[in-house]
C-alpha cells in the first residue's frame, strides 16, 4: 500500500513507537487535560501506517461501528475519507442540479 514505508527498518521503528505511544496513553491520561487522547491517536496513526494487519483490523472495526470509524478517519485526515467526501459532494451536487 502507498502508506506503508518501503524500508523495513523505518516500518519497524514506526510500529514500535506507535505501540509505545498507545501504551503510554493511559499514563498521560491520568494527568489533567486531554493529553492521553492525543497520545493514543498519534500511536494509532503510526501503527496503522506501519502494519497491514492493523489496517485490516481497523477496517473491520469501521464496518462494525461506522460512525466511530468515520469520525476517527476524519480526525486522522485519511485520504480515503477525503475521496469519499468529495464523491459524496459530487453526487449531492448532481442530485440538486437535476431537480
Amino acid at each position: 500500500m502507498a502508506t506503508t514505508p518501503h524500508h523495513p527498518a523505518k516500518r519497524i521503528v514506526m510500529l514500535v513507537s506507535g505501540i509505545l505511544l498507545i501504551l503510554l496513553a493511559p499514563v498521560v491520561g491520568a494527568l489533567p487535560g486531554p493529553g492521553g487522547i492525543f497520545v493514543f491517536a498519534g500511536g494509532l496513526i503510526l501503527v496503522l501506517r506501519a502494519s497491514r494487519w492493523a489496517r485490516l483490523r481497523w477496517a473491520r472495526v469501521k464496518r462494525r461501528w461506522p460512525r466511530l470509524g468515520h469520525l476517527a478517519d476524519r480526525v486522522m485526515r485519511r485520504r480515503s475519507v477525503q475521496r469519499r467526501m468529495a464523491r459524496l459532494r459530487a453526487t449531492d451536487a448532481e442530485t440538486l442540479g437535476t431537480n
